[in-house]
């Protein structure tokens, strides 16, 4: 799955074109490289996005394509 699709189905961020314009602007990496909109994601990968009141580090647990706004926190573990 695309690392902004995976943003968005998991509700880190809002939208899609949000999670599209933080990777496109350097914000968003994965297993400690920038990546760019269309990178692919997998079980297991760490992703840091870097906001402007600070950074979020989370481990990917599962891919889904699709989930229900009670099960979204369970695609991923915040890390510190």
């Amino acid at each position: 799955m695309r690392i902004d699709k995976f943003l968005k189905v998991s509700r880190i961020l809002k939208r899609r074109t949000l999670a599209q314009e933080a990777c496109d602007k350097g914000k968003v990496r994965v297993n400690g490289r920038e990546v760019k909109p269309g990178h692919q994601i997998k079980e297991g990968d760490v992703v840091e996005i870097n906001y402007t009141s600070g950074a979020v580090r989370f481990k990917i647990n599962a891919v889904k394509e699709t989930v229900k706004k009670d099960e979204a926190a369970s695609l991923y573990e915040i890390i510190n």
